[in-house]
């Protein structure tokens, strides 16, 4: 199963970032929980400096923005590609 983390306070941003990562999740049907990140503190561990960010098994992919559809797509298919 994957693990999507969303970071971020719960502003707009993140709520969408959040929203567009189910909906792609659901599309590829795919097998993921995604947890939502509020702490701060925690934000430094994966190097993110602004929200909201997404972080795909450990990894953060995209940070201080609201990638596309097609851009969620794509890094996700390319970290269900890397197992």
């Amino acid at each position: 199963m994957e693990t999507l983390k969303i970071l971020g306070p719960g502003c707009a941003n993140c709520k969408q970032l959040e929203h567009l990562t189910r909906k792609v999740i659901a599309g590829l049907d795919v097998e993921a929980e995604v947890i939502k990140v509020t702490d701060p503190t925690t934000y430094l561990d994966y190097g993110v400096m602004s929200t909201p960010a997404l972080v795909i098994n450990e990894e953060c992919v995209s940070s201080g923005r609201i990638p596309s559809m097609s851009e969620l797509t794509q890094m996700i298919q390319a970290h269900l590609a890397k197992k």
